[in-house]
């Protein structure tokens, strides 16, 4: 009779592969502190890069972490301080180095609106990580409950790198980069719903996506090849347009129901 205990005797899973979500968490974070050096020394175009590259890490850990069955609430809270970098203070001091702080020259007073408003856009960003991971357990997965932070970050990134690609000077852009910074992080901070293109309910079937997804992703993909600065903005754009969109529709949808 064998009295090994078959437990004991089962090969212990290798602890290294917790490391594997992190890391790309730590990928994340790297890119959004490489954007904000990058952007501290002129260089705008690699710095919206770095961005856009963070989002993608961003993107895969979570996945990395359900397919090796390696979440956490470290994972959790590790990347969610990784957002506030690549996703609060990168895209708010990219925009502030490019164009926000040559609104010094327009006076002392306007100089402060220009910081302020960069400052307003981390802050945002920090609140909705935080409103996010509080009620992640309870909201319909099929939305985000205001402007998703990478999202917000890549209409940041893509209109810095769109204008510089193109020539423009931050200076003569200052009042376009003062409104797009205040509106994407009122829009982060809001009720207003978007899309997350995942489906209904948890497990393996919520990251599934609707069929049309893919036609649409093909064409961004060849799109972005043609001209990637001008094609992640008018994305950015358009989903960032979409919840107020949708939201005067059911309104005024909900407003017809209400006379008929």
């Amino acid at each position: 009779m064998d009295d090994e205990d078959p437990i004991a005797a089962r090969p212990a899973r290798s602890r290294g592969i917790y490391l594997l979500p992190n890391l790309f968490t730590t990928g994340g974070l790297f890119a959004g502190f490489f954007a904000i050096i990058a952007a501290s020394q002129g260089r705008f175009g690699p710095a919206c890069v770095a961005i856009f590259v963070a989002a993608i890490l961003d993107g895969i850990d979570g996945r990395v972490a359900r397919l090796t069955n390696t979440q956490s609430e470290f994972g959790v809270q590790y990347d969610s301080l990784a957002d506030l970098i690549s996703f609060g203070m990168a895209p708010a001091l990219v925009m502030y180095h490019w164009s926000l702080m040559e609104l010094r020259l327009d006076g002392v007073t306007l100089g402060r609106l220009g910081w302020l408003a960069a400052f307003l856009y981390a802050a945002c960003a920090a609140l909705r990580l935080a409103r996010f991971n509080s009620q992640v357990a309870v909201v319909d997965k099929r939305w985000f409950v205001g402007l998703a932070s990478p999202a917000a970050a890549g209409l940041m990134a893509s209109f810095v790198w769109t204008a510089h690609s193109l020539g423009a000077d931050g200076y003569d852009m200052r009042w376009a980069a003062l409104a797009i910074t205040v509106v994407a992080g009122l829009l982060m901070v809001s009720r207003i719903r978007y899309s997350s293109f995942k489906g209904r309910g948890s497990g393996p079937r919520s990251d599934r996506v609707p069929f049309f997804v893919l036609p649409i992703a093909v064409g961004v993909l060849i799109a972005l090849w043609a001209d990637p600065p001008r094609t992640l903005l008018a994305a950015s754009a358009l989903y960032a347009l979409s919840g107020p969109a949708w939201w005067v529709l059911r309104r005024s949808k909900g407003a017809e129901r209400g006379a008929a």
